[in-house]
């Protein structure tokens, strides 16, 4: 039976992590989903029970491929197999997301089918502030979206994905923004440049696991929470300005809200979606 929903979980050496999320969403959404995990480095002794396709170059087993280049890869591979047109939208997963003991992606991909240029859909956190705009309408469509859950409609992903040359360097994210800083926004900016919103909803939680990085990070050979966020910011900065010649993340932020806010000039009926 044909599955609607591709979902790809990035494992790097936490697979006890890893197979949790994956029989968790297996044991609630097999019907509706094919899983996929994609290792990024990982040691041959930390590889997920259900490892799908793993990166084992030297390069990749020193450093990692983190969410970009992770799912870069995952998703090249499915191209090349001849896979990516048997799905209708792609669920991108770190390992760290937890969800509820229930089933979820069905009502995720029906909000997304339901909206013809919803392209991207991203459950709520409950620490999030979002929550509160989210209270009246389950659905909002927003300009800034950080998540490592992000439910992705498949046209959206041909419009936007480079053609020309993909690969983990450079299929739907740019893998040369090693660690992603802004990196949800300029995938939001080319979704708003080629007219599908991106959205969060309500009608599913999700939350991100912290507390792995922050006792793990010597296992999964990441540098530790304090030294990972001060490359984090170091090298996105010198990223963002070599591409966009931004001086400051709010210079990212105002560019990908000048690009909302002309989607709704173009489609005046969906500003009910509007923040």
């Amino acid at each position: 039976m044909k599955k609607s929903v591709c979902t790809i979980i990035l494992n790097r050496n936490l697979p006890e992590v890893t197979d949790k999320l994956y029989e968790n969403i297996y044991k609630h959404n097999k019907d509706f989903t094919d899983i996929f995990v994609v290792e990024g480095g990982s040691d041959k002794d930390n590889l997920s029970k259900y490892t799908t396709w793993h990166a084992d170059w030297e390069e990749a087993k020193k450093n990692g491929l983190r969410y970009s280049r992770g799912m870069n890869y995952a998703l090249d591979n499915l191209l090349q197999e001849n896979k990516l047109k048997d799905y209708d939208a792609f669920l991108l997963l770190t390992n760290d997301t937890e969800f509820e003991e229930k089933p979820f992606i069905e009502d995720l991909y029906n909000i997304l089918n339901k909206h013809k240029r919803l392209g991207i859909l991203s459950p709520c956190c409950p620490t999030w502030g979002e929550k509160y705009l989210l209270e009246k309408n389950s659905l909002k469509f927003f300009w800034f979206i950080h998540s490592d859950a992000l439910l992705i409609k498949r046209e959206c992903i041909e419009e936007i994905y480079n053609d020309t040359k993909p690969g983990f360097m450079n299929f739907l994210f740019d893998g040369s923004n090693f660690r992603g800083y802004c990196s949800e926004s300029e995938l939001i900016a080319k979704a708003y440049n080629n007219n599908w919103a991106a959205g969060i909803t309500s009608k599913v939680w999700s939350i991100e696991n912290e507390s792995h990085l922050i006792n793990k990070h010597e296992l999964i050979k990441t540098e530790s929470v304090e030294e990972n966020l001060k490359l984090y910011v170091e090298e996105g900065f010198k990223w963002m300005n070599q591409k966009y010649g931004f001086k400051s993340k709010w210079s990212m932020h105002m560019y990908v809200k000048t690009l909302y806010d002309k989607f709704f000039i173009n489609y005046p009926e969906l500003k009910k979606y509007q923040i």
